[in-house]
Formats: structure tokens, C-alpha cells, sequence
């Protein structure tokens, strides 16, 4: 059954390994390397992913190496040697070069030949599974597939947010600004998240990704969405530990994808 529901998610930067061609990254305490990781968030939808038997693409790599949620392009002169974009265009682009919290994490820019191996290490096999997700089900004769890149939020804007001080809801779902899936399954989305419990915004502060900008193309029948997390639901934003309080949206989490799972075959676009 759980196959021709055309249905699957991405986790982009849950993972926490370091490869070895960014040293630097061991260098940094916990609290650092950790403060823009949506560290967790594969934990909190695994028990849902398998219960549910939802299709899934995730990765081991930590963001700050490779951000998959940018493109290899997001590069600027700080973070690659000779890239053509002048210095701090991207400090968190592709290759994190500065926190969210405006600390530098990147001594020196690496080279084009180690920006190169980085994408084929960490870049490359995650957007080729996401491909397969949509492949696999275009196979098999559906029309639509639909998409939710999860992620994690702080609970507050920094000062390189759009939204700086400002207090986030629950869960913020953005498809950049209408373009990335039909407003059917915005809707249905929405509506999952809302009736497991959650306070949901829509497309502020965040509008949308690299992924679902890549990936959303709803006349070809590619439907992605957004979906972040506020960190304060289940951890110590200032420790980065899980709070108890994470089997609760763990369960919310399970209600919103079962939503999901049994509207979407009625959903008729």
C-alpha cells in the first residue's frame, strides 16, 4: 500500500560526520559545530518513516562541509579559492565559512580541487537518491509525487535571519512563495502539521530552499514543500541536547504524516 502512495522525505542536514577533507570542522566545541545542524530531526521522524513506511533520503555529512541545501555554486571567495562571487556573498553558502551566529569557522578557502571532491563525496549521492525518489515513482506510472524537505529552526531569529529577535512558531512550511508545488498540497500540508498540534506559519522567515527550488516543479508533477522544526519543541538550544519533551513531537510528527498518507490519494490536482 505505502508503495503507490507517491510520497517521500528528504532530511538535508540532520547528519553529524565529518569528512576528512575539513579538518577544521573537529576543531570547533560542540556548541559551535552544532548551532546550525538540524541536529535530531532524523530522529524525531524515524519512528514515523518506518511505521508509516515512508520513502526517505538523509545523510551522514555535517552541513558545514557541503550544505545541501545549496547548490555548488554558493561559493564565494572566502569559502573557494578563486570562486568569481566576492567575499562574504555566501558565509553560510555551500561551504559554511561563518555561523548563524556570526562566528567564523573557516580559517582559510579550500581549493577547487577539494570543492570538487566534497561535491562528489557528500553533494552528488544525496540529490541522485532524491532524483530516484522521483524517478521510481514516475516509473511507476504516477502522475504526481510529493515532496517534504524537513528541517530544523532556532526558536528565534539571529541577526543574519530576515527575522532577528523574532519568536517562530511550531513549524514553518514554505513552497518560495507559490512556486514549488500546487497550493492543494500546501494546504494539505499545512492542515497535517495544524491537526497534529503544531502552530504553523507559512513562507516567513523561511521561503523556501535550494531543494525544494531544485526539485518543485508542479507542471511536471514534482510537488516539494519545506517544513521547519522550532528546536525549542525538543532540545536545549544553548546545550543542543534532546529534552524529553522530543517523544511528544515525535508523536505529533507520526499524526501529521499519517494526515498525509491517507489524503493524499484524494487529493486531485
Amino acid at each position: 500500500m505505502s508503495q503507490t502512495i507517491p510520497f517521500f522525505i528528504s532530511i538535508p542536514h540532520s547528519g553529524e560526520k565529518i569528512p576528512e577533507l575539513t579538518p577544521w570542522l573537529n576543531e570547533l566545541p560542540e556548541e559551535v559545530l552544532m548551532s546550525d545542524v538540524d541536529r535530531f530531526v532524523d530522529v524525531l521522524y524515524k519512528p514515523s518513516l518506518e511505521k508509516l513506511e515512508i520513502p526517505n533520503q538523509m545523510t551522514e555529512w555535517h552541513r558545514y562541509a557541503v550544505d545541501l541545501n545549496r547548490v555548488p555554486e554558493d561559493v564565494d571567495a572566502d569559502s573557494v579559492l578563486g570562486a568569481p562571487k566576492k567575499s562574504g556573498s555566501h558565509p553560510d553558502g555551500y561551504h559554511w565559512v561563518m555561523t548563524k551566529s556570526e562566528i567564523k569557522i573557516m580559517p582559510k578557502p579550500v581549493d577547487q580541487v577539494t570543492h570538487q571532491k566534497l561535491t562528489q563525496l557528500i553533494f552528488e549521492p544525496f540529490h541522485a537518491g532524491i532524483r530516484n525518489h522521483y524517478k521510481k515513482f514516475k516509473d511507476m506510472g504516477c502522475e504526481n509525487v510529493f515532496h517534504i524537505d524537513a528541517h530544523s529552526m532556532p526558536s528565534l531569529g539571529t541577526r543574519m535571519h530576515r527575522d532577528p529577535g523574532e519568536r517562530r512558531a511550531d513549524i514553518v512550511v514554505s513552497d518560495c512563495l507559490g512556486k514549488s508545488c500546487h497550493q492543494k498540497y500546501r494546504d494539505l500540508v499545512i492542515a497535517a502539521y495544524v491537526t497534529a498540534g503544531f502552530k504553523v506559519g507559512y513562507n516567513w522567515p523561511y521561503m523556501g530552499g535550494r531543494v525544494t527550488e531544485q526539485y518543485g516543479r508542479p507542471s511536471l508533477g514534482q510537488q516539494a514543500i519545506q517544513v521547519e522544526l522550532n528546536r525549542s519543541l525538543y532540545m536545549d538550544e544553548k546545550t543542543k541536547q534532546l529534552l524529553p519533551s522530543h517523544k511528544a513531537v515525535q508523536e505529533k510528527i507520526l499524526k501529521a504524516l499519517a494526515y498525509l498518507k491517507s489524503e493524499l490519494p484524494k487529493l486531485a490536482i
